[in-house]
């Protein structure tokens, strides 16, 4: 029951609004919208009878005059591409100045850590002292003066220490003798 009350209202108004266009559109005349340049005089609106505008405002003034505002009222383009057009206020701050360039030397080479370890010294008397070093499952039998795989060189001992060096820098490293002396 409910429904059917709101149904025939709504056709009241449908009615409403359609009793209300073809009395404000006299003899048919028809409203075309047609996007026209800013300095072009073409209308909008145009009868499609033939009736001129003044003809309108005589027969019904409210609606003449209404067609003839609504004729000229043309959207530029400019504004009609700018309808949504964002407009901020934000300033980015200047860039940073450049860093200063600092040049740092690179750092001297230096020799690997030592892969060597001492195992132990064996010295007869009258001849020179044979030190054995392990290198992962190597043992190298060295003397001084003797040059281990072309890197290193056993220089001495001394101060409870095997000075070996490293020929391709030719750096000198010690390596601990411990007690095996």
């Amino acid at each position: 029951m409910v429904l059917s009350k709101r149904l025939k209202v709504l056709c009241v108004l449908a009615a409403a609004i359609g009793v209300y266009v073809v009395v404000s559109n006299p003899e048919g005349s028809s409203t075309t919208v047609t996007k026209a340049d800013p300095g072009s005089t073409r209308t909008a609106a145009a009868p499609a009878s033939g009736v001129s505008h003044a003809a309108l405002r005589e027969r019904s003034p409210d609606s003449g005059n209404l067609l003839v505002r609504l004729a000229h009222r043309v959207a530029a383009s400019k504004t009609v591409d700018s309808l949504f057009h964002i407009q901020s206020w934000y300033v980015a701050p200047p860039a940073p100045p450049p860093a200063p360039v600092v040049v740092v030397a690179p750092p001297p080479p230096t020799a690997p850590p030592m892969p060597f370890t001492v195992m132990g010294s064996y010295a007869r008397p009258g001849d020179s002292t044979v030190y054995f070093l392990t290198r992962g499952d190597r043992v190298f039998d060295v003397h001084v003066g003797d040059t281990i795989d072309n890197t290193y060189s056993v220089d001495g001992a001394a101060n409870g220490q095997l000075l070996l060096t490293y020929k391709p820098l030719k750096i000198q490293q010690a390596l601990p003798l411990g007690d095996s002396r």
